[in-house]
């Protein structure tokens, strides 16, 4: 079910409904297009959420890089992510123990030709995979990074099942922290 706000911005629900895809209006002519990418009032109104972010990150990737899953313990983010060039399969995991979604987890595809945006509240792991020859993926956050509390949780722990969409044969590129993310039931929750 999508749920239209106005004009400007369409919220849609996820299986796990405390992450949201956010669809922003993209307006279109023979010159090229416009979209408003964040407009704190317009987000507010239609999340029902009252956030204030704090940090920009930008990365840029190689096709079948997977950064994740990572999450903070202390200075939880939430993040509001998008993909300015590229795309990428986009992830949150609910690691929220009292959470009736807790374990669950969430993908889709982001890009810079379907603009969609993913809201991933505190309380989840995030990760992404590159699927084009490269990305550019942006992201907001509700605090700031703290490299001290981060956990990294395994991208492919059987736990958790996530169904990345890498080719038979391909392995991911991963970082060294990636490559030694916990397992499900090592890492701490919340």
């Amino acid at each position: 079910m999508t749920v239209e706000f106005n004009t400007k911005l369409q919220i849609v629900p996820t299986a796990i409904p405390d992450v949201l895809i956010i669809e922003p209006k993209v307006f279109g002519d023979n010159r090229g297009w416009f979209t408003e990418s964040f407009n704190a009032n317009d987000f507010a109104k239609a999340t029902g959420l009252d956030i204030q972010f704090v940090q920009d990150n930008h990365s840029f990737s190689r096709q079948w890089t997977l950064r994740g899953l990572h999450y903070q313990l202390k200075h939880t983010q939430g993040k509001l992510v998008r993909v300015t060039s590229g795309s990428v399969f986009d992830v949150a995991v609910d690691v929220r123990k009292e959470s009736e979604t807790f374990g669950k987890w969430v993908g889709i595809e982001l890009s810079a030709e379907n603009h969609k945006q993913l809201w991933v509240p505190p309380g989840f792991a995030h990760g992404f995979l590159v699927l084009s020859e490269t990305a550019e993926f942006l992201y907001k956050t509700t605090d700031y990074y703290d490299p001290s509390s981060e956990v990294c949780l395994s991208w492919r722990d059987p736990s958790i099942a996530i169904e990345w969409p890498l080719p038979p044969g391909i392995s991911p590129n991963l970082n060294a922290k990636d490559v030694v993310g916990l397992a499900w039931d090592s890492a701490i929750k919340f």
